[in-house]
């Protein structure tokens, strides 16, 4: 009787292993699933917001269209590929679906009224993370430079060897800048300086020889 009760245990134990197995393996797929299709380019331009401005400038971009013919999407510069940076990153982009249902930036004349600051807000994020997402295509360690123009060899000598990073002088690449206060006439109020647009690079000093 004993035996038999023991069995039956073990089984239902067994049996609810099993289970609990499944539904994990289930919800991990459903969860990478969810995760995979938020990271299109489909997804990503699904609002006004997105696809009457900031994707139609991205489609002007060497990013969208080359000679190599390889495209940079959304989420290759704006979701990094580590789980716990992802993360982190889709939370903040719940704020930003929010201000999408709110209609915060539903028009052109309402985003390029928050345009400086969103771009600093993604400005400084990428300076934080020494430009991640770009050196997933970019490694300055494979730069060719041979192959590059002598202004383009000489500036980014001098951002590496000053510890700047691809987001220090790339800043519009695949968007529209905000307007830059250039110190002529009247500056836009929603202009931003020019030190935070291009920040200045420290010259290292050699230590004079003995």
């Amino acid at each position: 009787m004993n035996g038999n009760r023991f069995r039956r245990w073990r089984h239902a134990i067994s049996a609810g292993i099993i289970l609990a197995f499944v539904l994990g393996v289930a919800c991990l797929a459903i969860f990478n699933t969810a995760l995979e299709w938020t990271n299109r380019e489909d997804f990503c331009i699904s609002c006004h917001a997105m696809q009457d401005n900031v994707y139609r400038e991205y489609q002007n971009t060497i990013h969208y269209a080359n000679r190599v013919g390889v495209r940079a999407v959304c989420a290759d510069c704006h979701v990094p590929k580590a789980f716990l940076p992802k993360m982190i990153r889709k939370l903040q982009a719940s704020g930003e679906v929010w201000h999408a249902v709110l209609g915060s930036v539903d028009t052109p004349e309402k985003f390029n009224a928050k345009r400086p600051l969103l771009a600093q807000r993604e400005w400084r994020r990428m300076k934080a993370n020494d430009s991640r997402e770009c050196r997933n295509c970019h490694d300055a360690v494979s730069f060719d430079y041979s192959a590059q123009g002598y202004r383009a060899v000489e500036r980014h000598m001098e951002g590496l060897s000053s510890g700047q990073t691809c987001i220090d002088c790339h800043k519009g690449i695949a968007h529209k800048l905000p307007p830059v206060d250039q110190g002529i006439g009247i500056a836009s109020p929603a202009a931003i300086t020019p030190e935070v647009f291009r920040p200045a690079v420290e010259k290292k000093t050699e230590a004079p020889e003995d």
